[in-house]
């Protein structure tokens, strides 16, 4: 019998999502470079927007022009011979304007205008027409990518997501009590899961990943086994795919994820 997987010849779309801190960037980026795939951020398009606001002194509050400026951008994501991963908008390499933590303020309200969304989704799509991409973001598996090859819903809770953060937040110099911390990771949560526009949500077809207490190294191995496996079986998907990779940080994707990222 011949392997389903000894016709394959298009590289798959993998698309990521997770609660805030679960790890979505760090996993994709080490994934990408173990894979072969191209990484590409839907977070930094909506910084990239939030860029150009501010350098065009575009309002926060100002719909009508943050939804023209979506619309009139350009992307280019490439990775440099360090495994970098760079951001070119009309042009220019804005990897390290990005940054900046007003441009963050921004782009968290701008990810809120469904009009913006769609343009950017539209953007994203277009990566994944010949595949050999992996994006990251809060609904690329529902809505962005909703017949993605792999489907990854990374889980933690949010103590261990607030925590993370707030060790990074020390590292940084920053005095913060993880109390704050974790309040913020639970409004962000709230924010994520109750929105109007792409609320998130795990896919039925998602392979649920708990991060809980993992290292990076151990959760990055477990979804480069499930992009391996699925380049030999690329009929499997969700629970199938889990099961036939042997990855043990996954969870059955028939629990819903709930506010917090918990699985109930």
């Amino acid at each position: 019998m011949v392997d389903a997987g000894a016709t394959q010849v298009r590289p798959p779309v993998v698309a990521i999502d997770g609660p805030a801190g679960s790890g979505k960037s760090t996993v994709a980026q080490e994934v990408a470079r173990r894979t072969g795939l191209q990484f590409i951020s839907s977070g930094a398009m909506y910084r990239a927007v939030a860029l150009q606001a501010l350098r065009c002194g575009v309002a926060a509050t100002d719909r009508t022009h943050l939804i023209d400026l979506a619309a009139s951008l350009s992307f280019e994501f490439f990775t440099d011979e360090h495994s970098v991963v760079h951001v070119v908008v009309d042009g220019e390499d804005v990897t390290a304007a990005l940054r900046d933590p007003a441009v963050g303020q921004i782009a968290s309200v701008v990810a809120t205008i469904p009009e913006l969304r769609a343009h950017l989704v539209a953007k994203q799509q277009a990566y994944g027409e010949r595949g050999g991409v992996i994006m990251e973001g809060r609904d690329i598996q529902t809505v962005v990518f909703p017949d993605a090859d792999i489907k990854i819903f990374l889980l933690a809770s949010d103590e261990e997501r607030a925590r993370r953060r707030w060790r990074e937040l020390v590292e940084q110099g920053e005095r913060i009590d993880f109390s704050t911390v974790l309040h913020e990771v639970r409004e962000r949560d709230q924010r994520d899961t109750e929105r109007e526009a792409s609320p998130l949500l795990a896919a039925p077809d998602a392979v649920i990943v708990d991060t809980d207490g993992r290292t990076v190294d151990e959760v990055v191995t477990c979804v480069h086994r499930l992009v391996d496996t699925w380049r030999q079986h690329p009929t499997l998907h969700g629970d199938a795919l889990a099961r036939t990779a042997g990855c043990d940080l996954t969870k059955q994707s028939s629990s819903r994820i709930g506010k917090g990222g918990r699985t109930v």
